[in-house]
C-alpha cells in the first residue's frame, strides 16, 4: 500500500512540473528558429540589420518555451565566445549579447528593425 502510495505522489510530482518531457523538443525548436534568423541575415546581407536578426532569433525561440529559451541563450553565448576568442567582431560582441537578451526577454523587435529591410525578414 505504501509503495502504491508513493507511486501515486510521484506521478503527481512529475505531471505538475511544467512538463519536463516537452524540453528537448522546444529545444531543438528553439535551434531551428536560430538558425533560421541566422540564414535569413545572411541571404539579408541588409547593412544594420545585425542586432534585428539577433534579437530575432532569441525572441523566436524563448516563445517555444524553456527549451527553446535554453537553446537561444546556450547557442547565443557559444556564438559570442567564439568570435571573441578567434577574434572576429569581438568588439561588437557586447552589443550582440544585448540585442540577444532584449530578444529573449520579449523586447520589442520592431525598434531594432533597419528601414528598408524587406518584409519578408
Amino acid at each position: 500500500m505504501k509503495l502504491l502510495l508513493a507511486g501515486i505522489a510521484l506521478i503527481l510530482i512529475v505531471e505538475t512540473n511544467a512538463q519536463w518531457y516537452r524540453f528537448p523538443v522546444e529545444a531543438a525548436q528553439g535551434a531551428r528558429d536560430m538558425w533560421r534568423a541566422y540564414s535569413d541575415m545572411r541571404e539579408a546581407n541588409w547593412i544594420g540589420a545585425d542586432k534585428y536578426f539577433h534579437a530575432r532569433g532569441n525572441s523566436d525561440a524563448a516563445q517555444r518555451g524553456n527549451g527553446g529559451r535554453w537553446a537561444a541563450e546556450v547557442i547565443s553565448n557559444a556564438r559570442e565566445w567564439i568570435q571573441e576568442k578567434t577574434g572576429h567582431g569581438g568588439e561588437d560582441s557586447e552589443a550582440d549579447r544585448a540585442a540577444n537578451r532584449f530578444g529573449r526577454n520579449g523586447g520589442d523587435l520592431s525598434t531594432l528593425r533597419p528601414k528598408g529591410l524587406p518584409d519578408k525578414y
